[in-house]
């Protein structure tokens, strides 16, 4: 029997690695003679970069850059020396987990130290870059990462406008660098939201990053009129394009700026590791993350396994922190465990793992049985 587990992360818990080997633990004490494969995925978000790398062999690469408060920072990043590809993380950067909650402020955050991180990858060789985009503390619409490529912002009075965002309703004009070469970019992220209006990046993820009701107010404004302005400056506008409001609208600055395709977290991801071809080779696979509910429905890596292995005609199982009881999730799985952890800081975590990770693989027997094959 080949079985492969492929999770996400458990947020605020255990990396996508360590999920899996605790599951991996638990069913390699029923089945000894089982081949295990362990496969960590992400879906844009944090983790992205440590799965591609864990995949395929890369190595990683620390470069100086800024926090979201432009506080110098190291920052890292995946490189596949091999085909030249980095896979960056904008959270890296730019994170809200980087920032105590009295420092949140989307006012004054910015994506400058993101572009200082795709800069040095370009001055490495990079022919191709993936950058993640979940876990922004930023709302800037990209413009800091254009910053750090050489773009200028300019008023109405030819000046340069620094500083907070707000700074942007005042925007008149962008000059763009003199050189700038660019490989092809994917901007990942589990998100299609436009960047202005009800379901745009200021409206739908301002508030957790901290901004007042009057600050959304502004940071709408700035971004409508940098919106105006690129459109006018570059002859396209990206404002509508699904996943423009992604990271607190850094998907518009790469789509704009960059020249960037936005996809699905989780297919550039399951395309760089080779999924698929993982998947048909197995007889099982056992997926999972935190929670199991509607939000898995909509690009999470836990779905897309799922669908995956359904078409490959796999088998295909779940371990998650908590499941939701609606019928559209658990019907993606042939049968869905829930660790139900509610010690401290999920301290449980690891042993529950392993102890349902035990639990899934006694049933594997019978339903190998009923297939008509030997476990």
């Amino acid at each position: 029997m080949r079985i492969l587990i492929a999770p996400d992360k458990f947020k605020g818990s255990l990396g996508a690695e360590e999920v899996a080997c605790a599951i991996a633990a638990g069913v390699r004490g029923v089945l000894p003679d089982a081949q295990v494969d362990i496969v960590p995925l992400a879906d844009g978000g944090e983790g992205t970069a440590e799965a591609i790398r864990l995949a395929r062999g890369g190595e990683w690469i620390d470069c100086p850059a800024h926090d979201a408060l432009e506080r110098p920072i190291t920052a890292r990043y995946a490189w596949l020396s091999e085909t030249q590809l980095a896979v960056i993380e904008m959270s890296a950067a730019a994170g809200l987990a980087q920032l105590a909650p009295n420092e949140r402020n989307p006012l004054e955050a910015s994506t400058f130290g993101v572009g200082e991180m795709l800069r040095d990858a370009l001055a490495r060789g990079a022919g191709e870059i993936i950058l993640g985009l979940g876990g922004s503390a930023t709302n800037d619409g990209g413009s800091g990462l254009a910053r750090a490529l050489g773009f200028r912002f300019l008023g109405s009075d030819s000046q340069v406008l620094e500083g907070p965002v707000s700074k942007l309703v005042d925007l008149a004009g962008i000059e763009l660098p003199n050189e700038l070469s660019l490989p092809s970019i994917v901007a990942a992220c589990d998100v299609d939201n436009p960047l202005l209006g009800p379901r745009g990046a200021t409206r739908t993820f301002g508030a957790q990053k901290g901004a007042t009701s009057p600050q959304l107010e502004i940071l709408e404004r700035a971004l409508t009129r940098l919106a105006d302005v690129a459109a006018a400056t570059f002859g396209f506008d990206r404002r509508e394009t699904p996943g423009a409001g992604a990271a607190g609208g850094l998907g518009f600055g790469l789509l704009t700026f960059c020249g960037a395709r936005i996809r699905s977290g989780f297919d550039v991801v399951a395309d760089a590791i080779r999924l698929r071809e993982k998947i048909r080779q197995a007889d099982i696979v056992i997926t999972g993350e935190g929670k199991l509910d509607r939000q898995t429905l909509a690009g999470k890596a836990p779905a897309g396994v799922a669908r995956m292995a359904r078409a490959e005609g796999k088998m295909v199982c779940a371990i998650a922190g908590q499941v939701s009881e609606d019928p559209e999730v658990q019907c993606l799985f042939d049968a869905v465990i829930a660790l139900d952890d509610t010690s401290e800081n999920y301290r449980n975590t690891p042993a529950l793992l392993q102890e349902r990770g035990r639990a899934m693989a006694e049933e594997f027997t019978s339903w190998s049985r009923r297939r008509g094959s030997n476990p």
